[in-house]
């Protein structure tokens, strides 16, 4: 289990949520390794490979609620791979979650450059939520 501060994260999350227009439901995080996520993979999604998250969404109207399960050696991966401190890239997949309950895509063309903006921007707000706290 990575070290969250899961009061912080939580107001982060609802407040991201916020911002596009939704209200927040439960939302179960499962930190696992490559092995995990690609049995997930493989067994709900018929899909034969490793990736960083998989969101199983439960949303409702304009309340998202769902499970994200999170390889953390996939995080890790990614963050060597794009310069990123493995703190950072966690946290880009987290909210990478609750984007896709929120109703961004990253499939379709031009959908992963919208993601990232949306990510970008959410990283920027947990930057400012925790500038304020400390």
């Amino acid at each position: 289990m990575p070290a969250l501060d899961l009061d912080a994260v939580t107001r982060w999350l609802v407040e991201v949520a916020r911002v596009h227009e939704k209200s927040t439901g439960r939302l179960t995080y499962i930190f696992c390794d490559d092995e995990y996520i690609l049995e997930t993979n493989r067994k709900f999604l018929q899909h034969d490979y490793y990736t960083d998250i998989i969101t199983f969404d439960y949303s409702n109207r304009r309340r998202i609620s769902g499970d994200m399960v999170i390889s953390l050696d996939t995080v890790r991966t990614n963050a060597e791979q794009f310069g990123r401190t493995y703190d950072e890239e966690l946290m880009r997949v987290v909210v990478h979650g609750v984007l896709h309950l929120c109703g961004i895509n990253d499939k379709g063309p031009g959908e992963r450059e919208i993601m990232e903006q949306h990510e970008n921007e959410a990283l920027a707000l947990w930057n400012e939520l925790n500038k304020t706290v400390q």
